[in-house]
């Protein structure tokens, strides 16, 4: 059943004195459920299990209580009593033969301790560095210090071990952790026997593997994230230096585990990061060292995987965002079901859930998160209800979802799209700068569909009330979408602004839609996610002299939790963009904008060919309302439920739409849960008093 070119990647492969099963290796990676949704987050890591996975690891998890990164949600073992929830952890990952991991992160410049109030210790006294800014300084790690810091991964090794896990990951990369703050010099200004040479620098993370070998090494093996590039020169741990450290260390660690230097260049979204984006920086290094070297590059293609393997430049296959879109990518290579997987398409929505310290989304895989919450399974349906069929009005990503997740549980579904294409947004964003990828959330449900005998689809049909109620179907779900509004209400305006209709003046669906301003153009984007910048880029690139207004402190602000906010300024200023913060739009004249300060209301004139409004967008629910409105006359005309969805109840990212599609059909005939809350959750327990 398997491709034969893809046997490499099934090869049993030792991890010091362990054997994973195969060579996909899922590397540690936040979910936002961390210490307080610990049943989720580990339902989530088994069904990864089932999936095929060789070594699962777990998320970043606090081994001490002297540094920790609130208010961030990550896991923690700081004590005995945080075991449990970490064994139910790795007893899920073990399920199906993969090894289970545990990653421990000591934050050091990274851990303010708003939590624990602990004075935060570093390798060097330094202010505290975070995505907050906190004014808060860390102080130097002493000698003292550094004896009880090694006393304390001893500590946490021994508690992993009893909490069942098989590999122990020390924290080094992304600036995150503190084994990379001692071997950076950035970090590390230290004149004694920890600072200075590289030697001196990688001191302590020696003494840290040797003393966790003498705790645990005979049953666990122990790997080292390091980072493969700061990407500050010769001031930080440069790729050359990364080198030097591994060919020194060449059997320090039982397996290495190397990632780019910032979270930001490590997991940059598919707009500005290819697949194997770091295949240079890693190819080579596999030479330097005797034991087993794993990478990452958001892969999701099995060719590009055993290329990989096969070169010598890697011997295990990383993978975090495409475990998540995919949990059964590795069985799909194994049971030659390529055209199945689920691929990542980058948008960094998963990463959206650490950063807002809230539950992770997945924009293709809606059951993220949702395995122990509601009981939800990414590869299987809940049983068909009682009823036979359903009308989905709108082919976008909701009604997409909703029309393969029905017709999987067994429903006869009709798919009317009032245009000649699938995907709705997704067919027209995948066209602009950057966001080819996302075109598979459309392809992936495309193809689904066309497999499945129970799904008609019907182009060129712009339904009206009338019709629908003669089709004689028992379930209408509507998914028609939203446009984007031309009036400027958004955030800064709560109703419309004045527009001298003498302004050429444009929306992204005109855009979309291909039709474009020219000349001097000033872009309003009072959105903050990725719409108005993909638009400045688009048309700087075609030749228009584009200013881009934003309210906000920071261009596409919302993108600081996709980890692509810098890359966005960074490109729009290279192409000559003008970019305007803090300042917002107050009316449209002809020939100028009047822009106000946000702060002083003070106004200003910015001079102008066209406007581009990138505000909000409105619902398109008209016909759900026809319906609602005719409700008396759905019994005769054999309709049991009438339900509108997606965009087109209420407009969000794509993964909101995709998670309605896939949440209208699991929960279509089942029971009224009433008052009761539709997912399960986890409630501290009291204290005893």
């Amino acid at each position: 059943m398997r491709d034969p070119r893809y046997d490499i990647l099934f090869q049993p492969m030792p991890v010091g004195p362990l054997v994973a099963k195969n060579r996909f290796y899922q590397v540690p990676h936040c979910n936002g459920g961390g210490y307080r949704d610990p049943s989720a987050a580990a339902a989530m890591r088994g069904v990864k299990a089932e999936g095929g996975w060789g070594v699962i690891f777990t998320e970043q998890c606090e081994m001490h209580h002297t540094s920790e990164i609130t208010p961030f949600i990550e896991l923690r073992l700081w004590e005995d009593k945080d075991i449990p929830q970490l064994r139910k952890m790795s007893e899920a990952m073990k399920t199906h033969g993969a090894l289970a991991g545990i990653q421990l992160a000591y934050s050091g410049i990274n851990g303010p301790n708003l939590f624990t109030r602990e004075v935060p210790m570093a390798v060097s006294a330094m202010p505290i560095r975070t995505f907050t800014n906190d004014p808060v300084q860390a102080r130097a790690l002493d000698k003292s210090d550094i004896h009880d810091l090694r006393r304390w991964f001893v500590n946490a090794a021994k508690r992993s071990k009893v909490a069942g896990f098989d590999l122990i990951c020390l924290y080094g990369a992304h600036g995150f952790g503190i084994f990379q703050h001692f071997l950076s010099r950035a970090t590390n200004q230290r004149t004694d026997e920890y600072g200075g040479s590289l030697e001196n620098r990688a001191r302590f993370v020696n003494e840290v593997i040797a003393d966790m070998r003498d705790a645990v090494g005979d049953s666990m093996a122990i790997t080292l994230r390091v980072s493969l590039d700061e990407t500050i020169g010769d001031l930080g741990f440069s790729n050359a230096e990364v080198r030097e450290f591994v060919e020194m260390n060449r059997n320090l660690p039982d397996l290495w585990d190397l990632a780019q230097g910032t979270w930001e260049d490590c997991s940059g979204p598919s707009r500005f990061k290819e697949e194997a984006a770091q295949e240079q920086l890693v190819r080579g290094i596999r030479e330097l060292t005797d034991k087993p070297v794993v990478g990452v590059g958001r892969f999701t293609s099995p060719d590009v995987m055993a290329r990989m393997v096969k070169s010598g430049t890697l011997d295990f296959i990383g993978c975090a965002r495409p475990s998540i879109a995919d949990p059964f990518l590795p069985k799909k290579i194994e049971e030659g079901r390529v055209e199945d997987i689920r691929e990542c398409i980058g948008c960094n929505i998963c990463i959206t859930g650490d950063m807002t310290m809230s539950l992770s989304r997945c924009t293709q895989n809606p059951t993220f998160m949702e395995e122990w919450r509601k009981g939800w399974h990414p590869e299987k349906m809940n049983a068909k209800g009682d009823s036979g069929n359903v009308l989905v009005v709108g082919a976008g990503p909701a009604g997409l979802e909703a029309a393969r997740a029905l017709a999987v549980r067994g429903y006869d579904v009709a798919l009317a799209e009032a245009g000649t294409v699938l995907g709705g947004r997704v067919a027209r964003e995948r066209l602009l700068p950057g966001l080819s990828a996302w075109g598979r959330v459309a392809d992936y449900r495309e193809y689904q569909i066309s497999q499945k005998p129970n799904v008609e689809v019907y182009f060129d049909s712009a339904l009206d009330a009338g019709g629908i109620l003669e089709f004689g179907f028992e379930h209408i779900c509507i998914a028609t979408g939203a446009t984007w509004r031309r009036d400027g209400v958004s955030r800064q305006h709560v109703v419309p602004f004045a527009i001298d209709p003498a302004m050429p003046l444009y929306t992204p669906d005109d855009i979309m839609e291909g039709r474009k301003p020219s000349g001097k153009v000033v872009i309003y984007d009072d959105d903050h996610y990725y719409m108005g910048g993909v638009l400045a880029e688009l048309l700087a690139a075609e030749g228009c002299d584009v200013t881009i207004i934003t309210p906000s402190a920071y261009l596409s602000d919302w993108t600081v939790n996709t980890l692509e906010q810098h890359a966005i300024h960074r490109k729009l200023a290279g192409m000559g963009v003008e970019i305007v913060l803090n300042r917002g739009v107050v009316a449209v004249a002809d020939g100028h904008v009047v822009s106000n300060c946000t702060y002083t209301d003070t106004t200003r004139d910015i001079g102008c060919d066209a406007v581009v409004i990138v505000a909000s967008r409105i619902e398109n629910n008209a016909l759900y309302m026809d319906l609602k409105a005719r409700q008396a006359d759905w019994a005769d005309a054999g309709i049991r439920t009438v339900k509108i969805i997606g965009d087109a109840n209420a407009p969000g990212p794509i993964a909101w739409a995709t998670y309605a599609g896939h949440r209208y059909a699991r929960e279509l005939d089942g029971d009224d849960l009433g008052d009761a809350l539709p997912f399960r959750r986890e409630i501290t327990e009291l204290a005893l008093e």
